[in-house]
């Protein structure tokens, strides 16, 4: 995500604050129905149609989320006017905005597949769980790439880390956990079971609390 010193007036104070205050929240409500969608599902009925509907809803918050996070990172250089889009794969906040939000897209598609009925188990991992996996995969190499960018990275004393550098950490913890529910989500050939639904739940669960708590501390900074 863009950091908050970065937001000149390519995107002005005020529409910066706007933005930050969007991605912040659209995180914070996408985590909290992802968690929801999560306890349903370990806990709840059985039926796949209630957690599948409320991760759904979930992801497009996660997709507003990233693309406000991504239009952050476009309109940092100072002096360029307001712009939807850009291209700048060398600078490290863009192509870390841009992967996050790519991940939030691949996201789409596995929630999507994921109302699709009578599907073989060949059919189910490369429709749901390969894309559930890529998407993990994007996010983490764009909280890498968060962490790579930020100029007190090195500090040794965690207590003197910036409130942008605990954003990204959060959110990081929380992309791990994604992986590790995507990876128990693996449905095994054998036996057409997952790996572990159970590891698989509660990692969606925690992983979302991890992006809520993110969106709250990103609501704090100040543009």
């Amino acid at each position: 995500m863009a950091h908050p010193e970065q937001l000149t007036e390519g995107a002005g104070p005020a529409r910066a604050a706007r933005l930050n205050s969007v991605a912040a929240w659209a995180f914070v409500v996408g985590g909290a129905l992802f968690a929801v969608g999560a306890a349903v599902a370990q806990f709840g009925s059985g039926d796949p149609t209630g957690s599948a509907s409320l991760y759904f809803v979930g992801g497009l918050f996660f997709n507003t989320g990233g693309y406000a996070s991504l239009l952050q990172a476009v309109n940092t250089p100072a002096g360029t006017g307001w712009r939807w889009w850009s291209y700048e794969p060398m600078r490290v906040d863009w192509t870390s905005a841009f992967l996050l939000f790519a991940g939030t897209l691949v996201f789409a598609v596995n929630l999507l597949d994921s109302f699709l009925q009578g599907l073989t188990v060949r059919q189910v991992n490369r429709l749901i769980w390969a894309p559930d996996v890529i998407g993990c995969v994007l996010f983490l190499v764009s909280g890498y790439l968060g962490f790579a960018g930020m100029r007190d990275r090195a500090r040794p004393d965690v207590r003197a880390r910036g409130l942008d550098w605990w954003v990204v950490a959060v959110n990081q913890l929380g992309s791990v956990l994604f992986m590790v529910s995507a990876l128990a989500a693996f449905t095994r050939p054998a036996t057409g079971s997952p790996v572990n639904e159970t590891v698989s739940n509660w990692g969606t669960l925690t992983g979302a609390l991890c992006f809520s708590l993110g969106g709250m501390l990103q609501s704090a900074e100040r543009p």
